[in-house]
């Protein structure tokens, strides 16, 4: 059987549950979970409530977890989808969502030099064409699974709150991404 060359990266922005469902969009993402990153304390999902993390006082970040197949979808592509679809200028807000846990957020994994430096490379990029950016971009500190309910949930709840519209989920679905446009 061969290896897998599988990667991770770790996206806040906003309300997790429209991220995770433009990445599941993304041809070549092979699997997502919506999570708790970057906070203080353990496991929220243990020590603190969805209402805990809400609270602005926990420090987490709506975060979905990310593994995509690098043969079929470039990093540089996944993070132009989530830049595309978030303000980038904003802290700790997007669209109607108030609050520190929506604050946008690029992570990597411990050790992953080669994601962070391609990471860094775009964020400078995208700093560069949005004066005041206000991304979050650093290393993966933590990152607990959110509470069942909030996996897949616009999958279970078609008609539910996403401050990422359809129209532009099916447009970075079927993108014809430039692998040049970060260069």
């Amino acid at each position: 059987m061969a290896e897998t060359s599988e990667r991770t990266i770790y996206l806040a922005g906003g309300c997790f549950w429209g991220i995770e469902h433009l990445m599941k969009a993304l041809p070549g993402v092979t699997d997502t979970q919506t999570g708790y990153a970057n906070g203080t304390g353990t496991d929220p999902a243990s020590q603190a409530t969805y209402k805990q993390v809400c609270s602005d006082t926990t420090g987490f970040r709506e975060t979905v977890r990310v593994r995509y197949d690098p043969a079929h979808i470039t990093l540089d592509h996944i993070l132009y989808a989530l830049l595309e679809v978030i303000d980038p200028t904003l802290r700790n807000r997007q669209g109607a969502d108030v609050g520190t846990q929506y604050q946008a957020g690029i992570y990597w994994g411990p050790g992953d030099d080669t994601t962070a430096a391609d990471v860094q490379r775009v964020c400078a990029f995208e700093a560069a064409r949005h004066p005041g950016f206000a991304v979050e971009v650093k290393p993966l500190e933590n990152f607990f699974e959110a509470e069942e309910y909030h996996q897949d949930y616009l999958d279970k709840h078609p008609d539910g709150y996403c401050h990422v519209p359809a129209a532009t989920i099916e447009q970075l679905r079927t993108l014809d991404f430039d692998e040049g446009h970060y260069r």
